[in-house]
C-alpha cells in the first residue's frame, strides 16, 4: 500500500480548556495532590511502610523528577500517624565499668525530665550536703566522737609516758611518730658524746630500757590503731547518717518526676525496657555519692593543691551522675520520619567525641553522640542509594545492620597508639527502622545481581514510571498538582488555557499523544518559568502565552550547538540537497542528546554499488565509529537484502553505505529504512526525492519499526528546510507505529495544514520506496512482487549484471604457469 499522508489534526494533541472544568488555579487550592499515575507504586509503598516485619524495607526505583522522593515522604509521613512515639535513649556512666556506658530506653518525655531531675539532683547535692556536713549538730557529735577517742589516746599516751619517765627516756610525738629521748640525771637530754662516754653498766642499763620502752610504743600502737578505726568508722557512720537522708530525698525527687515506663511494643526484647534498670542505677548513684562524701567538705587544713584536687574528682563525680540523652522525642506525636541527605559514618551510626587532655585522648558516656539510625528507631528512615555507594565503609557498615538490626556506636578510626586511652565502648540497641532506599532502575538490579544479602533485605519494591496513560482524571489531577505548586512556591495563578498548554507539554515530554509524563518535576519548573514570564509583562494570571514564551526562552538557554549545526548548512560547509532527486542518496533523521537539551539534525546517507564479492560494506563499522544497535540494525538489513535476491544467489555484490560528514560515531537502528533506500537506489539507478526525509528502523521482513525522537527530527529536518524556503514537497517519512507519538509544535501544524510540508507514514519499506522513487516498488507485506519496471526488478537486472560480469572476469583470468 502506498505512503499514508496525515492530516494536520493527526500531528498533535490539543486540549481545550473548556474540558477542564475550571477557570483558573485559584478554584483548586486546597485540594490533596493523589499519586497522578503512579498508584502501582501507591500499593507498594502503603504496603511496605505498613508492614511490622523485618527485612521489608523498601527500594523506591524510578527516574529523577518522577517524585519519587516527595511522594515518599509524604506517605512516610502518614504511615508515621497511625505508629506510636517511639521511647527516649538516654546513655549513663557505669560506675563499674566506665568504659561500658549503659544504654536506657524511657518513654518520649521522661528522658528529658530525667536529665533535667538528676541536673538538679546533683546541685542540690553540692549546695546542700556541706550545710549538713558542717552544722552544728553534725559538729557537736564529730566532736563528740573525736573528744572520746582523743580521752581513750591520751590515758594510754600519759601511761607510756610515766614508763618512758621511768626509764629516763622524754617522750613525744611529732606528726603520728613517737620520738624518744634519754635524759641525764638532772633530766636534761644527752647528747650523743655525753651518752658514749656513760660507763658500760650503764650503757647497757639504757639499751635494755630502750627495748622495754620500743616494746611498749608498738603496744600502744596496737591498742590506739583500733581505737582510731573506731573513730574513722564511727565518723563515717555519722556522715552516712547526716547525708543519706538528703541524697534519697533528692533522688526520691527524681523517681517521683517519672512515671513508670509502660512495655514498648517497638523492642520487647531490649534490656532498656526493664523499669529496674533506672532503678538500679539510680542505687548505684547513692552508693557512689555517700561512699564519696569527704568530697563535698573542704578538709582543714589542707594545701592549695590539694584542695584543687578534691574540687576536681567533686566535679567528675557529679558529671558523672548526668544522664546523656540522645535521643529526645518528647516534641513528636507519631513515629520520626527522617531523610539523611548527607550520609557518612558520624551522621548515619553515631559517633564518639574523643577530646584532648595533657595530651591524651578522653571520652566518657557524656561524648555518644546519636545518628539518624538511632534517632529513626520506631520509624522511617530515607537514604538515596549513590549517597551510600560512594563510601564503602558505610555500605558495609549498613550490611552488618541490616543483618542484626542492632546498633553499635563506635568513632570510625577510634584513637590508638600511645595517645589513646581505653576506647569507649558503649552498650548496643537493637533499632527498629523501616529503611526507604532511593535509586535508579539500573541500581536496584545492579544491587540485585551484586549484592543479594542486601538485596533480600529491600523486599518491597516501589516502582515509578515515567509516562502513564492519560485521562481526564489524570489531568484534572495534574491540574490540582500545578496549584499546589502555585501555592507553595508564591506564584500567580494559571489561567484554565494555560494548564491545558502545560497537560500538552507534559505529552510532548512523554512523546505520546495518549500518555502524560511522569516527570512532574518539569512541570513544576515550567510552572516557575511561565510566571516569571507572566511577571515581566506585569501580568496577574499566567496565559498560555506565557508557557510558549518560557518554552522558547528555555530553547534560548540551551540550543547554540544547534544553532551552529544548522548555520553550518546555511553557510554550506555541510552538504544536504533539500530539492530535486539524486542516485543513492537520502538525506536521513538523527537525534542528538546533549542531556540538557535534545534535537532532531538531518544528515545525509549515500550509498555505492558496482560488481564484486565483498558484499555489503558498512564504512561507520569498519572505523569503528558505530555503536552495536548501529551494527546489528545494518546486519538485519543485509538479512533482509539477502531475502529479497536471495532467488538469484550467490551475490556478486560490492556495497558501501556511509553517513557523511559525520565525525562523532553513530548510534542507533533508525536510519536502517533510509540506508535501504539508498542502496536499492544505487542498485536500481532510479533517483530519490531530496526533500522528503526518512528516519524508521525495519526487521527481517520488511516491516519499519518505530523509533524514538520522532517529533525532534520532524523539527530539526523543517527547520532546515524552512530556512532554505519551502517549495511544497517537503516532508518526512517515518513509521506508521510512531502516529501516536507525533507531538509537534503549532507552526509545524500550520504549515502542513497550509500544503507547505508532509508528513507520511510508512508500514512496510515497499510504502517508502514508491514514495521517494514515483514508481512501484516490487514489493510489499505480502512479499516481492518485481513486476516490470518497479525497482526490485530493476535492482534484480543489476545484480545479474554484476554477476554477469564477474563470471566473465574469471574466465579471462590466465590460469598460473608452474616453473
Amino acid at each position: 500500500m502506498p505512503a499514508a499522508t496525515l492530516a494536520p489534526n493527526q500531528l498533535r494533541l490539543t486540549i481545550d480548556p473548556a474540558t477542564l472544568g475550571f477557570a483558573s488555579t485559584a478554584e483548586l487550592q486546597g485540594l490533596p495532590v493523589p499519586w497522578i499515575g503512579q498508584e502501582r507504586a501507591q500499593a507498594a509503598a502503603q504496603f511496605g511502610l505498613g508492614l511490622l516485619q523485618p527485612d521489608y524495607h523498601l527500594f523506591v526505583l524510578g527516574e529523577v523528577g518522577s517524585g519519587r522522593t516527595s511522594l515518599l515522604r509524604q506517605a512516610m509521613q502518614a504511615a508515621a500517624k497511625e505508629r506510636p512515639v517511639p521511647p527516649d535513649v538516654c546513655y549513663l556512666h557505669d560506675f563499674d565499668t566506665p568504659e561500658h556506658p549503659h544504654a536506657l530506653r524511657l518513654p518520649a518525655g521522661q528522658g528529658r525530665l530525667l536529665r533535667q531531675g538528676m541536673e538538679q539532683c546533683t546541685r542540690t547535692l553540692q549546695t546542700e550536703l556541706p550545710k549538713r556536713l558542717e552544722g552544728a549538730d553534725f559538729r557537736a557529735e564529730a566532736e563528740r566522737i573525736e573528744k572520746n577517742y582523743q580521752t581513750q589516746e591520751n590515758a594510754a599516751f600519759a601511761a607510756l609516758d610515766a614508763l618512758a619517765e621511768t626509764l629516763h627516756f622524754r617522750l613525744s610525738r611529732d606528726n603520728g611518730h613517737m620520738v624518744f629521748t634519754l635524759l641525764g640525771a638532772k633530766g636534761h637530754p644527752l647528747t650523743e658524746n655525753e651518752a658514749h662516754a656513760l660507763p658500760r653498766e650503764r650503757r647497757a642499763e639504757l639499751d635494755t630500757a630502750e627495748q622495754r620502752l620500743r616494746g611498749e610504743i608498738t603496744h600502744f600502737l596496737d591498742v590506739t590503731r583500733p581505737l582510731e578505726r573506731a573513730r574513722d568508722e564511727a565518723l563515717e557512720q555519722l556522715r552516712r547518717q547526716t547525708a543519706q537522708p538528703l541524697v534519697e530525698q533528692a533522688l526520691q525527687t527524681v523517681r517521683a518526676s517519672l512515671q513508670a515506663p509502660p512495655e514498648t511494643p517497638e523492642a520487647p526484647e531490649a534490656p532498656e525496657a526493664d523499669p529496674t534498670r533506672l532503678t538500679q542505677w539510680l542505687a548505684q548513684v547513692q552508693k557512689e555519692v555517700l561512699e564519696q562524701l569527704e568530697l563535698f567538705v573542704s578538709s582543714e587544713p589542707s594545701s592549695e593543691a590539694a584542695e584543687e584536687e578534691r574540687k576536681d574528682d567533686l566535679e567528675d563525680l557529679l558529671a558523672h551522675c548526668h544522664v546523656n540523652l540522645v535521643v529526645d522525642n518528647a516534641g513528636l506525636d507519631s513515629a520520626p520520619v527522617l531523610s539523611e541527605d548527607n550520609p557518612q559514618v558520624r551522621t548515619l551510626f553515631g559517633s564518639i567525641e574523643y577530646q584532648a587532655q595533657d595530651d591524651m585522648l578522653l571520652a566518657d558516656f557524656s561524648c555518644i553522640h546519636a545518628g539518624s539510625l538511632l534517632r529513626a528507631h520506631g520509624g522511617f528512615l530515607m537514604l538515596h542509594l549513590r549517597d551510600l555507594l560512594e563510601d564503602e565503609g558505610l555500605w558495609e557498615r549498613l550490611r552488618r545492620f541490616l543483618r542484626c538490626n542492632r546498633l553499635q556506636i563506635e568513632e570510625p578510626g577510634a584513637p590508638h597508639g600511645p595517645l589513646a586511652t581505653v576506647a569507649l565502648q558503649p552498650e548496643s540497641v537493637p533499632v527498629d527502622v523501616k529503611i526507604v532506599l532511593i535509586g535508579s532502575v539500573d541500581e536496584y538490579y545492579a544491587l540485585q545481581e551484586g549484592d543479594p544479602e542486601v538485596a533480600r533485605r529491600f523486599r518491597v519494591k516501589v516502582d515509578f514510571v515515567e509516562s502513564f496513560r492519560a485521562t481526564a482524571h489524570t489531568r484534572h489531577n495534574t491540574a490540582v498538582f500545578i496549584a499546589q505548586t502555585v501555592r507553595k512556591r508564591n506564584l500567580p495563578h494559571l489561567s484554565a488555557a494555560a494548564v491545558a498548554r502545560l497537560l500538552e507539554q507534559s505529552h510532548r515530554d512523554a512523546d505520546d499523544q495518549t500518555r502524560q509524563s511522569a516527570l512532574f518535576a518539569q512541570t513544576e519548573a515550567l510552572v516557575i518559568e511561565s510566571a516569571a514570564q507572566c511577571s515581566s509583562r506585569s501580568g496577574t494570571l499566567v496565559e498560555s502565552c506565557d508557557i510558549d514564551a518560557a518554552l522558547q526562552a528555555r530553547m534560548l538557554r540551551h540550543n547554540y550547538p544547534e544553532e551552529r549545526l544548522h548555520e553550518s548548512i546555511t553557510d554550506g560547509e555541510r552538504l544536504l540537497s533539500l530539492h530535486g532527486s539524486h542516485i543513492g542518496q537520502i538525506n536521513a533523521l538523527t537525534q542528538i542528546d546533549l542531556g540538557d537539551y535534545r534535537f532532531g539534525f538531518p544528515v545525509r546517507i549515500t550509498a555505492r554499488a558496482f560488481a564484486g564479492h565483498e558484499g555489503l560494506l558498512n564504512i561507520e563499522r569498519e572505523v569503528e565509529m558505530s555503536g552495536p544497535i548501529h551494527d546489528k540494525g545494518v546486519l538485519i538489513l543485509h538479512s533482509y537484502l539477502m531475502a529479497l535476491f536471495g532467488h538469484i544467489a550467490p551475490l556478486a555484490l560490492n556495497a558501501s553505505i556511509v553517513f557523511e560528514q559525520e565525525y562523532s560515531g553513530v548510534e542507533g537502528d533508525s536510519a536502517s529504512c533510509a540506508e535501504l533506500y539508498a542502496l536499492l537506489s544505487a542498485l536500481s539507478g532510479l533517483p530519490l526525492a531530496q526533500g522528503i526525509a526518512v528516519t524508521g528502523a525495519l526487521n527481517q521482513h520488511g516491516e519499519v519499526l518505530p523509533v524514538g525522537g520522532i517529533n525532534e527530527k520532524i523539527e530539526g529536518w523543517f527547520r532546515t528546510c524552512a530556512a532554505a524556503g519551502l517549495d511544497g514537497r517537503q516532508g518526512v517519512l517515518i513509521p506508521a507505529r510512531n502516529r501516536h507519538h507525533l507531538m509537534l509544535e503549532p507552526h509545524i501544524v500550520q504549515a502542513v495544514a497550509q500544503g507547505n510540508f508532509h508528513i507520511y507514514t510508512a508500514s512496510h519499506v515497499g510504502d517508502g520506496i514508491a514514495l521517494l522513487t514515483g514508481c512501484a516498488p516490487g514489493v510489499d507485506a505480502s512479499g516481492m512482487t518485481a513486476e516490470a519496471g518497479s525497482v526490485i526488478a530493476r535492482a534484480e537486472q543489476t545484480l545479474r549484471r554484476f554477476r554477469r560480469a564477474c563470471q566473465a572476469a574469471a574466465r579471462t583470468r590466465l590460469p598460473r604457469r608452474s616453473s
